[in-house]
Parts: C-alpha cells; sequence; structure tokens
C-alpha cells in the first residue's frame, strides 16, 4: 500500500528529453539505445504529408531498425482508432513504440500500449494505475507546441459510443523519451499553431492554481507561463521564428510535467463537454473557458496570478487586478490566434448548457480546481462564456 503523508512532494520525471533543431534525426539512434529493433510509428496523414514521417523513417532505416507506420490517428482519438492501431500492431508485433505527431498521435500510440500489454477495452483502464502486463518502450516526438502528452503519462481517449472523454494514466504509458524538434513545427497550419500554443497556455495556467500544486509543479508552471506567454504572440506573428518555434515546444513540454504532477482544473473541465458534444478543437474550446474560470477563481486566488505574472514580467500595477489582467491576457491571445473568443461565435445553444454543466461538473479535472465547482457554477461559467 502507497502511504503519503501530508505536505511531503512527490515529483517523479520519468522522460528524458532531448532538444534542438533537428533531434529528431536521432530518434533510430535513441531507438537502438533502447535496445529496440522492430518500431511501429504511430502518426496521422498530414504529417507524413509534411515529411516527417520520411526523416524519422530515414533515421531509423540507418540503424537498421525494422519499420512499419500508421498513419491513421485521428484528432480527439477515440477507443475506434486506438483499436485499429492494436490491430496494427498485432500484425507487425513491434518491440517499440513512436508517437510522432501532436498530442492526438501520442495518446493514440499510449492507448495502443494499453491494449498490448494488458488486453480488453479501453475503457477498462479508464481512471489511473489499471494498466496490466509489461508496456513496450515508447518515443513521443511531437510536431506540435501544446498538448505537453509527451512527458505525460495519462492517454485521453474519447469513448467512441458515448463520446466521453477518458483519461487512462498509469506510470509505465509515460514515454521513454521524448524528442523535441522545433523544425518539426514550422509545417504547422497558422490555426494549428494557435489552438495548440493556447492550449499549451491554458496547462501552465491551470496547474499554477490546481489543489494538487506543489513547489515542483510550481517550478514547471511558471517557466511554462513565462516561455509560452513570451513566445506565442511572437510565433503569430513571425511564423518561420526558430526561437519562438522552440520555446513555445519546451513550454508545453514543461506545462506537460506540470500535470503530470499537479493536473488541471475546471477550465479542461468546461471545455471537454464542448469538445465532445460539437466537435470543437480542444485548444479553441478551452481557450474560451478559461478566462471565466481564472475569474472565477481569482475571488479567493488573486495573489496567485499575480505571482505569475510577476515571474512573466507582466503584471502592471496600475492596471487593475492580476485577475482581470490574466484573463484579459489570455482572450487576447485567443483573438490574436484568429480563434473565437465566446460559445456563441461557436453557435452552442443556451438550452444545452444545464446538462453540459452536469457533464463538467462530473470531469475528473473539475477535481483539482482550487475552488469547489458544482453544476451549479459550471452552468453559471458557461452563461459567462456565451
Amino acid at each position: 500500500m502507497n502511504v503519503m503523508i501530508e505536505g511531503v512532494t512527490d515529483c517523479q520525471i520519468r522522460t528524458r528529453m532531448v532538444q534542438g533543431p533537428g533531434a529528431v534525426g536521432m530518434v533510430g539512434r535513441l531507438v537502438r539505445e533502447l535496445g529496440c529493433v522492430r518500431a511501429m510509428v504511430v502518426t496521422d496523414p498530414g504529417i507524413v504529408a509534411a515529411g516527417h514521417v520520411a526523416r524519422a523513417v530515414e533515421s531509423l532505416s540507418r540503424e537498421k531498425i525494422e519499420t512499419a507506420v500508421f498513419d491513421h490517428a485521428h484528432e480527439n482519438p477515440t477507443t475506434e482508432h486506438v483499436d485499429r492501431a492494436v490491430e496494427f500492431a498485432r500484425e507487425f508485433r513491434p518491440d517499440m513504440l513512436v508517437g510522432l505527431g501532436g498530442g492526438s498521435s501520442m495518446d493514440t500510440a499510449k492507448g495502443c500500449n494499453f491494449l498490448l500489454a494488458g488486453g480488453g477495452r479501453m475503457q477498462d483502464y479508464w481512471g489511473t494505475g489499471k494498466g496490466r502486463g509489461n508496456f513496450l518502450p515508447m518515443i513521443a516526438v511531437p510536431t506540435t507546441g501544446g498538448t505537453g502528452s509527451e512527458m505525460q503519462s495519462y492517454a485521453l481517449i474519447s469513448d467512441a459510443g458515448t463520446h466521453v472523454k477518458m483519461a487512462c494514466g498509469d506510470v509505465r504509458a509515460a514515454f521513454a523519451i521524448a524528442i523535441l524538434d522545433p523544425e518539426l513545427t514550422r509545417t504547422q497550419p497558422a490555426t494549428v499553431t494557435a489552438v495548440t500554443g493556447i492550449d499549451a497556455i491554458s496547462h501552465a495556467v491551470e496547474t499554477w492554481v490546481s489543489r494538487r500544486r506543489n513547489p515542483l509543479s510550481m517550478m514547471f508552471s511558471r517557466e511554462a507561463f513565462r516561455l509560452l506567454a513570451s513566445a506565442f504572440p511572437r510565433v503569430i506573428g513571425d511564423p518561420d521564428s526558430l526561437q519562438a518555434r522552440t520555446d513555445m515546444q519546451l513550454g508545453a513540454a514543461l506545462a506537460g510535467l506540470a500535470i503530470e504532477n499537479s493536473m488541471l482544473g475546471a477550465a479542461h473541465a468546461l471545455a471537454n463537454p464542448v469538445t465532445a458534444r460539437f466537435g470543437t478543437i480542444h485548444g479553441q474550446a478551452v481557450g474560451i473557458t478559461l478566462p471565466h474560470v481564472i475569474r472565477f477563481n481569482g475571488v479567493q486566488f488573486e495573489s496567485w496570478y499575480r505571482e505569475l505574472l510577476l515571474a512573466a514580467g507582466m503584471f502592471q500595477p496600475d492596471a487593475g487586478s492580476a485577475t482581470d489582467q490574466l484573463a484579459g491576457l489570455v482572450t487576447g491571445w485567443v483573438a490574436l490566434g484568429g480563434l473565437h473568443t465566446t460559445l456563441g461565435e461557436l453557435q452552442v445553444p443556451e438550452n444545452l448548457l444545464t446538462a453540459m454543466s452536469e457533464e463538467a461538473a462530473s470531469q475528473w479535472t473539475a477535481n483539482f480546481n482550487p475552488r469547489p465547482v458544482s453544476k451549479t457554477e459550471s452552468l453559471q461559467l458557461y452563461q459567462a462564456a456565451l
């Protein structure tokens, strides 16, 4: 039995980070270092078309790693997508999985690993520590600066029948290595840069005030926010800036580490029903909900938001409360990225807000919000965002 002592922080960093331009060329050598010879690359057609898979496969070939590419990962992966990956894997019989792409590719690779190791259905692993059997080693190669999935031991997989997003976590589902190559993010469409960047910012902000925050997770959140708050306007204004893309990708990874060690909050709980019901991209949904959650939390935790802005050199003493300043910054960044700033702009009907509020209040991340969030508060937040 695990015994936790109040006030004791248990911070675990399970993933080695290899970072820098051109780092994708090291994937073959790193697979070889892990003692593997058969790699299954999990990716999507857009990443194939961008040429990133070819670069990875070339590196794997140089090290004589036998490789098969599963390129059917899908945005907001479901249990059906994972099942297809598992079928492909059982035929190829890899001893290594490489998640190459955005959070969807990486989560599909994790989900595949759960089922290869333990069998059953993805629904069997909803929760924490339910993994069974021997997991394959995995390498993550993110092509966005957003989800931070490369640093987390959770796979977010939607039930194909109910559309409920399931967080399936186990320490064995963490990537052994994450390769952070900012050059891979240069091929992102502008909208993808925006939604993944806003997602990363939301991770830094929500982990900063999470009920499970601790000195080490706060270090990751603080540095992630500092990098992202500076880099996001730069990468939107100058998409070819490699330094801005480097900062975005590193900030996203650090925010992922913060999630791993402190969890998220109400903005993500509110965003998930929007994504499930309307197919809205996650970064767009959370970009709308986050400013309202900041104002909600700021009633009690104004000083925490002030500290975060001060750390990034962004607090203005004569410009109102830190809560309003931070909420305004987030809304401004969402608009700067060309995204919607209200639920009304997404044509979310008001008569669905009550049902969505019940769904949001039942989301796991709602439990970690610093202020309690029931269906009543969730409805109020949705109404404010409309």
